[in-house]
């Protein structure tokens, strides 16, 4: 064992940085999940979560008996659910078309332009998506008003937050994730095509049956990812976007947290809902993994 370390030790030292990174980031604040079973303070400051009282499940007790629990999980739900499916399939469909265009230079600037809001800071998108619909002077109001109708006040109406966030998220990423199905669809066969012109085979139907197939794996994997987050629903996009009065569409667990977490200083409070949604998420991938198993596909393992 040692002389292999020896051996291959300068990838050990390439691989260190990540290994050190994942263990001060993701594995030592896991001790701090004991709070959500605790009652403490924020001014017990790091003691407080080795001497604050056990209450067990109370937390999560009234987490689950609170008013606003049946509302926050709905709205997680629906917008995540929302997210998977119309930002789910959208990459897939880019990538196939993208795939069928045959001019490099337009392929090439169309990939271009996809890719750039990803890099683009949320607080960045999210002031832009506030101007462009702005009731006073946005540009999307302004072409409502030339066509004779009236402004519509997009993140304040209860009708078309949801809407936005949507539309918004996939704007932003879908560039980006087509990358994944692009390099899926570069893996295939190219035999399989030619194959295919011998038979008869049109544009359509080799997407369908050869595409298609080729992409499977990398599908399945990625849905099984989506699936897995299902409660979350973007705590960054909201919490920038939404206001009181779409609280009603737009409270997701996330900033039910933090509202309780920073807002209120309720830490225990706020570890025990995080973790419950953490709980769900497992179960979620677990589940979605066991599916993909039971439909002779391949899972994440």
């Amino acid at each position: 064992m040692i002389s292999v370390i020896r051996k291959n030790r300068l990838y050990y030292l390439l691989i260190l940085p990540g290994i050190v990174y994942f263990l001060l980031f993701h594995y030592v604040p896991l001790y701090g999940i004991i709070i959500a079973f605790k009652d403490i303070s924020p001014f017990d400051g790091f003691q407080g979560i080795i001497t604050g009282e056990w209450v067990g499940l109370k937390h999560f007790r009234n987490f689950v008996s609170s008013f606003y629990f049946w509302d926050i999980l709905k709205n997680t739900v629906v917008i995540s659910l929302y997210r998977i499916v119309f930002g789910f399939p959208a990459p897939i469909l880019l990538a196939l078309l993208l795939n069928e265009v045959r001019n490099v230079l337009f392929k090439r600037t169309v990939q271009t332009i996809s890719y750039l809001p990803h890099f683009i800071s949320m607080v960045v998108v999210a002031g832009l998506v506030t101007t462009l619909l702005s009731t006073d002077g946005g540009l999307v109001n302004a072409l409502l008003q030339k066509l004779g109708m009236k402004s519509i006040f997009f993140l304040g109406d209860t009708n078309y937050f949801r809407s936005v966030l949507v539309v918004s998220g996939i704007w932003k990423e879908v560039g980006w994730s087509t990358i994944i199905y692009l390099a899926a669809i570069s893996g295939i066969d190219t035999q399989q095509y030619e194959a295919a012109v011998m038979d008869g085979a049109g544009r359509l139907k080799q997407v369908w049956h050869i595409t298609l197939p080729g992409m499977m794996f990398i599908i399945v994997l990625m849905f099984i990812f989506a699936v897995g987050g299902l409660l979350d629903a973007g705590f960054e996009q909201i919490f920038l976007l939404y206001s009181s009065p779409v609280y009603k569409v737009a409270d997701i667990i996330d900033t039910y947290v933090y509202r309780k977490g920073i807002g209120e200083l309720q830490y225990s409070f706020a570890a025990a809902v995080s973790l419950f949604k953490s709980v769900i998420a497992l179960l979620l991938l677990l589940g979605a993994n066991y599916l993909a198993k039971k439909l002779h596909q391949d899972g994440i393992w």
